[in-house]
């Protein structure tokens, strides 16, 4: 068995036997007893069906990788005809405590968009008629604000609350169309301890993070950074580090 994708809106993974692909459902609760071996491409999931690679580059090889364009653009089309004639709306994602991001999505998707990124607030402060004039404005706005934040930086914010009075400096340099106030349900005491592992109960998943309780700590997982991985069926009997409200 090998995990060979995730979903980060819905909170899930893809599991691969020779028997198809499995969806691994991650609501709170449930418990995930599976121990990693090898990692390796997860190869490409068709209509359903898995065809696996033995490329060593994980979680993906040069020939199953797939870069979607238009998360590079930049207001200068890198397609060989546009096509992003819709509306396209550009937001602002907040992550306890205070790292803000830039980012366009089409407009029908702002929402979804936003729990994918796990993000804690956001602010929908533009719409446009198409994605080429979204990321010129994009642009302008990372000059100063980033567009992009890494799963470690997430991870470390876990436990604590959005700065109020930072989001809402940001906000009152625009006029927002709507906001967003997401509650992920975690309810941390203190900052998860980073793993990759696929053993234990899980407590949530905050975008492309999964939050598991085990042995009296919660680790936080980065779902990409499983796929790839052979499993066997079996709880995962390696010692792992211990957060600190293990000992309180």
């Amino acid at each position: 068995m090998q995990f060979v994708g995730y979903d980060s809106g819905d909170g899930g993974l893809l599991l691969a036997d020779e028997a198809g692909v499995e969806y691994v459902d991650l609501t709170p609760g449930t418990e995930l007893a599976y121990t990693l071996g090898d990692r390796h491409c997860a190869g490409v999931v068709d209509d359903g069906e898995h065809v696996a690679c033995d490329a060593d580059a994980a979680p993906y090889c040069d020939q199953h990788s797939h870069v979607w364009v238009c998360a590079r653009c930049t207001g200068d089309c890198l397609k060989d005809e546009m096509d992003c004639f819709e509306d396209h709306a550009v937001y602002l994602a907040a992550f306890a405590p205070e790292t803000f991001k830039v980012g366009v999505t089409r407009e029908w998707r702002l929402e979804t968009r936003l729990l994918e990124q796990g993000a804690d607030r956001a602010a929908h402060i533009r719409t446009v008629d198409d994605g080429r004039a979204a990321r010129r404005i994009e642009a302008g706005i990372a000059e100063r604000i980033p567009d992009r934040v890494r799963v470690p930086t997430k991870i470390d914010g876990l436990h604590r609350s959005v700065d109020e009075d930072a989001w809402q400096g940001l906000l009152a340099e625009f006029d927002p169309i709507e906001t967003f106030d997401f509650d992920h349900g975690l309810d941390l005491a203190d900052r998860p301890v980073a793993e990759t592992m696929a053993t234990g109960t899980v407590r949530g998943v905050k975008g492309r993070i999964l939050l598991l309780d085990r042995g009296g700590s919660t680790y936080a997982v980065d779902l990409r950074e499983l796929v790839g991985y052979e499993v066997v069926e079996g709880a995962s009997e390696r010692e792992m580090q211990s957060s600190l409200g293990a000992f309180g």
